[in-house]
Order: structure tokens, then sequence, then C-alpha cells
């Protein structure tokens, strides 16, 4: 039961993660390369999560 807890937080958090970069590249307002750094991290949680062999 942790372990689908703690997969639920791991996609919630790249999900938010995904957002704010989204938003920083449509609206004018950017935080440079913060917003980038951002999506690297969602998308890292994402890969070790496939890598893993753990299910989506």
């Amino acid at each position: 039961m942790a372990r689908h807890k703690e997969s639920i937080m791991l996609y919630t958090i790249a999900v938010v993660l995904i957002v704010l970069w989204l938003l920083g590249l449509v609206t004018s307002y950017t935080l440079g390369g913060f917003i980038h750094l951002l999506l690297v991290i969602a998308i890292i949680l994402i890969l070790v999560r496939v890598i893993s062999g753990r299910s989506l």
C-alpha cells in the first residue's frame, strides 16, 4: 500500500512540474532555466520509474 501512495505522489509531482513548465512556455512570465530544470526533473522521475520496471 505504501508503494502505491509513493507512486501516486511521484506522478503528481511530475505532472505539477510539467504543468509549471508549460505555463512558463505559454506565458510571457518565465523564470529562465528554472522552468526547464523542472521539466528535466519530471522526465527523469518518469524515466527512472520506467527503467526500474515499475508500471506507469
